[in-house]
């Protein structure tokens, strides 16, 4: 039944009940929260000049911080997709590879040596430390035969998750900023800037579009590699292309949030359920749900306990650690 009704649906279908899902769930994370704020506020925030203390509330504090959600969510779901896809590994996801780890790691070394480092500084860290992460993952993985397999790759991405968070929490402890850098790693959009998003989201936009490009290709090397090459694809440099793509996503997201798990794991299959397996429909409805997926958590956290605010990193974990078990005891089929 289901492939049945993946033949039938055009994906533009899919792709307007998801965009539209996904306009839904902006206006809910703009008007829900701790202040008493009015779609029609929402509305004139965005369409007029007017000025009041809501449309204040929403210019300078909810937009850039569901703006932020949105790119977020896009991030380290399309990220998780192309991990998955280039690994053929159902349970590959930046969180749990390494990459964010890394990207800590390197964040609490820079706020360490360099405390005078602006925002755009800060971001280029957590790109290479996102890099180094992963290929101390990958390198784990290398150094046997058939070391690739999904439970190798996650057992790797542990040890090297648990090394570099030890590492900035050590530096953290050692140069008495460990106040800085949990602000950092909490995993929150608290906070979040107009000038944050003016650097962050070109990375972001520019990952996502290269993405897209390589979408085709990532659909061939997901299927078989043999046959990729086989039909004359450069699959070295399809993947260094595609690497280079993944740091750029997930560096980015925890430069503007911090740490977060299980989104670029769970999308991934849920979108794979509804498109199909291929990249060209995955990533930009990965994009789409992903962003949507971050508004309803965000929106959550602001709700939940308002107007005190439950850490969205620990609604996300709640959700996305019974996924994780799912997935592993299906084998990682169970949505695909």
């Amino acid at each position: 039944m289901k492939k049945e009704t993946q033949r039938t649906t055009p994906f533009i279908c899919k792709l307007l009940a998801g965009i539209f899902l996904f306009v839904g769930m902006f206006v809910i994370a703009c008007v829900f929260g701790a202040a008493d704020i009015a779609v029609k506020d929402v509305w004139l925030a965005l369409t007029s000049n007017a000025e009041s203390d809501k449309i204040s509330i929403i210019r300078e504090i909810r937009l850039p911080r569901e703006i932020a959600a949105v790119f977020v969510g896009a991030a380290l779901a399309v990220s998780g997709a192309i991990m998955q896809g280039i690994t053929r590994n159902p349970l590959a996801d930046p969180g749990l590879l390494g990459l964010t780890a890394g990207a800590n790691a390197a964040l609490a070394i820079s706020i360490a040596f360099i405390p005078s480092t602006n925002y755009f500084g800060i971001m280029i860290a957590c790109f290479i430390g996102a890099a180094i992460g992963a290929t101390m993952v990958f390198g784990i993985g290398a150094l046997k035969k058939g070391g690739f397999s999904p439970l190798r790759i996650v057992l790797a991405g542990a040890a090297v998750s648990a090394f570099l968070y030890a590492v900035s929490e050590g530096v953290g402890i050692y140069f008495k900023i460990s106040k800085n850098v949990s602000m950092w790693t909490a995993g929150g959009l608290i906070g979040t800037s107009w000038v944050q998003l003016q650097v962050i989201v070109p990375f972001i936009l520019a990952g996502i579009i290269i993405s897209l490009f390589f979408s085709r290709q990532l659909t061939i090397l997901s299927l078989n590699e043999e046959v990729a090459v086989g039909l004359g694809q450069k699959t070295t440099q399809v993947k260094m292309v595609l690497f280079i793509v993944i740091i750029l996503l997930a560096g980015a997201a925890v430069a503007l949030v911090g740490n977060m798990v299980f989104i670029g794991l769970m999308v991934p299959h849920i979108v794979r359920a509804i498109v199909g397996t291929d990249y060209r429909f995955i990533i930009p409805m990965s994009a789409i749900i992903g962003a949507s997926f971050m508004l309803l958590a965000d929106t959550l956290g602001r709700t939940i306990n308002a107007p005190y605010e439950t850490p969205i990193v620990a609604i996300i974990a709640m959700i996305g650690l019974p996924f994780f078990l799912f997935i592993v005891r299906k084998g990682g089929k169970a949505f695909s």
